[in-house]
């Protein structure tokens, strides 16, 4: 056995968790404190209250309108899970591509959050499923593929997500799903819709290692078959 491939699995997992997507550890909510001090159209969408967001643009606030770390009300109703605030705003003016200080959009707020009625919600008015995100250059569907949130990532499948966009960790939602995954249904799950979106399994991370490589390292041979579909079609 080469011994160098034998251990990769431990070094490459200690290298991987050392640059997890920052996607998943800077997405910053609003504090209790936050909450507490909020007014108008903020306090009105981190609550849920539809007439108050009404009657407060119909008495001239702007949708738009950010907090001291740049968060809209809409994103604010996406980190509190307020469905039907968010529709409202949508309807009002609200723009579905804004970001707050740390880049990040409604959209991938509500992946991580695995709010999948939240992720409908901003397609459907318009939210860009391919934005690259966050101060890694991520994607929503790079966070779904390491989350293992299936309905999520054939969603922005179906909505033009990239595919094969790559963040500066040199992970693309493939490597992402079998690297940073466990091998689970769900993970496999989203390489096999991946591999059917036409992902390119030839692409290697900044490791060097494609996603193939990741899961046959790892034992996933359920993953195995079905990356090898992805092997050498792009070439």
């Amino acid at each position: 056995m080469n011994f160098r491939f034998a251990v990769f699995p431990i070094a490459a997992t200690l290298a991987l968790l050392a640059f997890a997507p920052a996607s998943l550890r800077a997405q910053t909510p609003p504090s209790e404190r936050e909450l507490h001090i909020y007014a108008g159209l903020h306090a009105a969408a981190a609550t849920g209250d539809v007439a108050a967001i009404e009657q407060l643009v119909a008495d001239g606030e702007k949708p738009n309108v950010q907090d001291s770390h740049s968060r809209t009300p809409l994103i604010v109703a996406a980190f509190r899970r307020q469905q039907a605030a968010a529709q409202a705003l949508l309807r009002l003016g609200a723009n579905p591509n804004a970001r707050d200080e740390d880049g990040y959009d409604v959209l991938t707020i509500a992946t991580v959050n695995n709010d999948i009625e939240m992720v409908k919600t901003a397609l459907a008015a318009g939210a860009n499923a391919g934005a690259v995100v966050g101060r890694d250059g991520g994607s929503a569907l790079i966070s779904a593929a390491q989350l293992g949130f299936v309905d999520i990532a054939r969603a922005l499948i179906e909505a033009k997500a990239d595919i094969d966009h790559v963040n500066e960790r040199g992970w693309t939602a493939l490597i992402t799903a079998v690297a940073l995954g466990n091998g689970d249904k769900a993970h496999t799950d989203i390489v096999d819709a991946l591999v059917a979106a036409r992902a390119d399994g030839d692409i290697k991370d900044s490791l060097g290692r494609t996603a193939i490589d990741y899961a046959r390292a790892r034992g996933y041979t359920d993953m195995v078959h079905i990356l090898e579909k992805a092997v050498g079609r792009h070439t």
